[in-house]
């Protein structure tokens, strides 16, 4: 089985994250860069299926910066097979990004494409969904846990109450969520392995964005709590300043 996994650059989770003087970007100054959790969680669940299969081929896609090379030698660190960095910037346009990777993407003999549920950074969702629907492909998102059997996927998604299980045909594609796929550390073996994997970088064919960014601003900064009392004497006092005061009732 082959399998593709697009992954994407951004700023790590921890990072105390400083908006540039032109106010529409990240100052990149002692910002560091990872891949998006989730599609780290992607990774896993594609490696998964092919050492559960015994062959085929795990391929890692990103669409973004020269430098998101990096991320991807991460994934080949896991244990991917080959990496293609498409060098171009689509902004905050989903779809714009959608298209860019499709262009690639349609060359590919994979099965199963797979993204995380969705970016660390934009948190948008939409990326996944849209590439199925220009390579006419069904798609479940938020899938928790999958198996492939023969030419059907059998997806497992949590949803509120219980759990929802959904069968399509293969080829599809996967937005992938937490689940039992808990990513693996690379190994000393496999960073080294990562080196000598191949990455092949080309330009993306991204059509213009139709999505601008046109501010960024940090949240105001969250005021000191206070004690109105100790005890249950002080719930009237609590529920009167929730009321009048911060009015949340």
């Amino acid at each position: 089985m082959n399998i593709t996994v697009c992954i994407k650059r951004t700023p790590d989770t921890e990072t105390r994250v400083r908006i540039a003087s032109d106010g529409v970007s990240v100052d990149p100054g002692g910002v560091k860069y990872i891949v998006s959790p989730y599609d780290e969680i992607a990774v896993e669940a594609a490696l998964r299926m092919r050492e559960g299969a015994g062959d085929g081929q795990v391929t890692v896609v990103s669409l973004g910066p020269a430098n998101a090379s990096e991320q991807l030698r991460s994934a080949l660190a896991m244990g991917a097979d080959r990496a293609v960095l498409l060098e171009g910037d689509a902004g905050m346009d989903g779809l714009a990004t959608a298209k860019g990777l499709v262009a690639e993407l349609v060359d590919h003999d994979a099965s199963l494409i797979l993204f995380g549920v969705k970016a660390a950074d934009d948190d948008q969702q939409q990326v996944g969904p849209m590439v199925a629907t220009l390579l006419d492909r069904p798609c479940v998102t938020a899938v928790s846990s999958f198996q492939v059997n023969g030419d059907m996927v059998s997806c497992r998604r949590e949803v509120e109450g219980g759990t929802e299980k959904i069968d399509v045909q293969l080829p599809a594609v996967l937005t992938v969520t937490k689940g039992e796929f808990e990513p693996r550390y690379a190994s000393l073996k496999g960073i080294m392995a990562a080196k000598r994997k191949p990455l092949e970088q080309k330009a993306a064919a991204v059509p213009e964005a139709r999505v601008a960014l046109v501010a960024l601003e940090l949240p105001p900064a969250r005021p000191e709590g206070r004690i109105v009392g100790e005890g249950p004497d002080a719930a009237a006092t609590l529920v009167r300043l929730l009321r009048e005061e911060a009015k949340v009732l």
